[in-house]
Formats: C-alpha cells, structure tokens, sequence
C-alpha cells in the first residue's frame, strides 16, 4: 500500500515538473521574441537558454518533493529505502504471542478460544462421568432409576404418572403389572428442593449401607424393604414410598452406632434420633400425613435389623440369621472378595459394645 502511494506522488511530481517545463519554455520563448524585436538578437540563443533554466528548476523541484515525500513516509511509518528485504516487523500482539500448537483455534465472540472451551467441557463431562462410575453398583442402579422415573413424571404429568408407576392393588395383583412396585419404590415425586434433599439422603445413606454391609447384603436389603412396603402401602393406600425406604436405609444404618454424635442441619444429635427428626421436619411443612412414610420405613427397616442382628445373637432361643446373602450373589456382585464379611464384622464390633441393664453387653 506504501509502494503504491510513493509511486502514485513520483507520477505527480514528474507530471508537475513538465508543466513547469513547458510553461517556463513558452514564456521565455515568448519573451524572446519580443526582446528579438527589440533587440535585435537571435531567438534560438534565447529558447536555449531558457530550457536550461527550466529543467534546472525543474530537477531541484522534483528532488525537494522527493524528499519531502520520502520524509513524510517515514513519519506515516512506510518502509524506508534502506531497510531490508523479506524483514518481519514485530508488533505489540507478536511479542505476547504464544508458540503455535498443531490444531487450528478459532476465536469466539468473547476472546476465547473454541478448542480450550472444548476441552473444558469434556473435562468436565469426564469427571462426571467417572464420579458416577466411582458409586457403588447398586446404589448407582437405584439412582439412575429414580433420575429416569422422575424425567418420565414430568414428561407424563402427574395423572398419567399416578395412574401408570404408582402401586395399584387390582392392577398389579389381577393384572399381572409387577413392574409397580419398583416404579413406587423409585419415584421420589417431580423435581424440587425436597426431591434434591431425598436423592441426596438416598445416595448418602445407600451408599454407607453398601459399604458396611456389601453389595450382595444390601441387595437382599433392598428386596426386603420393597417386599415388606408393598404390602404396607397397599394396606395404607400408598402409591408410592421411595421416603419410606430411604428412612428404612437411615434406621438400620443408625442402629448399629446409636449414641454417635452426627450433624443434622445446625443441630448436633444421636445417630438414632435422625429417622424421626427428617420425619419431624416433613410434618412440618406437610402437615401430619408427611409422617406415615417415614413410619412404615422406620418399622420396616426395624424389622429387618431384629432378624439380622438381634435375633441370631439370642442365647435363649438361639435363632439362625435367614437373611444372609447367597454364595452366588455374592460372587456375582462382589466377586468373592468378602467385604461383606468385613462390613458385618465391623457391625457387630459396634454392637457389642453397646450395653444392656446394668453394664452388662450383649454377648458374654
């Protein structure tokens, strides 16, 4: 652009210059004739002489405006005659430049660039993903159905959801519809902070009583629990009870340490007393019906601790622990690796320490 403008004002110049020189010829022709006239001399003398004068003026103009022009060039900031060819010039965005990498970017709207937001999100989508692989299976299986039942509760609306997952005694007995007790164990109700709350206290406590007992021991847990609240909510008129089994999870995990001090909300209190303080502040923003969920979860789940640990340890009557996982289940979900073994041991340690009457402990 620069070449072309020093190139467009040396045309101009050189143009201006032989304006200049035919104008000074035509005048100091003119004037010389008239001095011929009256001087009597030779006109060719004279138009020679005044060429010579006109090209000297002439070349000294056209070479001041060179000049003149290759100065103002340099202040404009043009390449100047003397600098090299093929040079770089460097700018302020150059210096700060970083080594260009091997995948093309592309700048957005905001100055960001598209690859490194790429790469954010499948950073991100890959620590979810791993998280959600990290949970323990079973407790992972009943997530996904809860998530899956309520986008379909909300897409369905609530009569069509009642009417197809809730527990309907005629349709599930006569009808033969048994998937209604795993879609009423599993729909929490539509999305909301107490539904946020619930999957929370269901990944929360499922997770710890997975962990304690085993996957093949939490399995057996979870058929009892569905088994034994189907019957109470079709005795109850339930069409769901997804609470009453997570408040079942809650009591059987807090028999085992009854006395330890847990934190619940901003309050400090002992591990038994969280069953009835969530069913204290469901009736709280409910009303008194909010309590019979948390009700039959603490009965049933009550149900299953007497027959899994208290009963097998009775001196006197000297029962036998009939909910112990199968050899087959435990090695389809644990693969042998006796973490079950561990988790009941470690239970048991914590029960024995617990005292009955005066001082004295459950075994010995």
């Amino acid at each position: 652009m620069l070449g072309k403008q020093k190139i467009e004002i040396s045309a101009l110049m050189l143009l201006l210059s032989l304006s200049l020189s035919t104008c000074d010829a035509r005048h100091f022709s003119s004037s010389s004739s008239s001095l011929s006239s009256v001087f009597g001399k030779k006109p060719s003398l004279l138009i020679d002489s005044s060429r010579q004068i006109s090209s000297s003026l002439s070349s000294s103009l056209s070479s001041s405006l060179s000049s003149t022009a290759s100065a103002i060039l340099d202040i404009r900031g043009g390449a100047s005659k003397q600098r090299k060819r093929g040079g770089k010039s460097a700018s302020l965005s150059s210096l700060n430049a970083k080594p260009s990498s091997k995948s093309k970017t592309k700048k957005t709207a905001s100055g960001a660039t598209s690859v490194q937001k790429q790469a954010d999100q499948k950073n991100t989508l890959s620590d979810t993903l791993q998280k959600y692989k990290s949970i323990l299976p079973l407790t992972r299986i009943y997530i996904t159905l809860v998530v899956s039942f309520t986008i379909l509760g909300t897409i369905l609306g609530d009569e069509v959801t009642q009417s197809l997952l809730g527990l309907d005694p005629i349709r599930t007995i006569y009808g033969l519809e048994l998937w209604r007790p795993l879609t009423a164990a599993c729909f929490l109700g539509p999305p909301s902070i107490g539904w946020l709350m619930s999957a929370y206290y269901l990944f929360e406590y499922g997770s710890s009583l997975e962990k304690v007992y085993g996957s093949a021991q939490h399995a057996i847990f979870i058929m009892g629990q569905i088994t034994l609240l189907t019957a109470c909510a079709l005795l109850f008129g339930q069409p769901f009870f997804g609470q009453s089994v997570i408040t079942s999870m809650l009591h059987v995990l807090s028999r085992s340490m009854p006395h330890q001090k847990v934190k619940w909300l901003i309050f400090t209190v002992p591990y038994w007393s969280l069953p009835y303080g969530l069913m204290i502040s469901d009736v709280l923003q409910g009303g008194a019906g909010a309590a019979l969920p948390h009700v039959l979860g603490i009965l049933c789940g009550h149900v299953y601790y007497f027959h899994k640990f208290v009963w097998p340890r009775m001196s006197e009557s000297g029962g036998v622990d009939w909910l112990v996982a199968p050899a087959f289940l435990v090695r389809r979900l644990e693969g042998g690796s006796g973490d079950s073994d561990v988790g009941r041991k470690s239970v048991e340690a914590a029960l024995k320490k617990r005292k009955k009457g005066k001082g004295r402990k459950l075994s010995g």
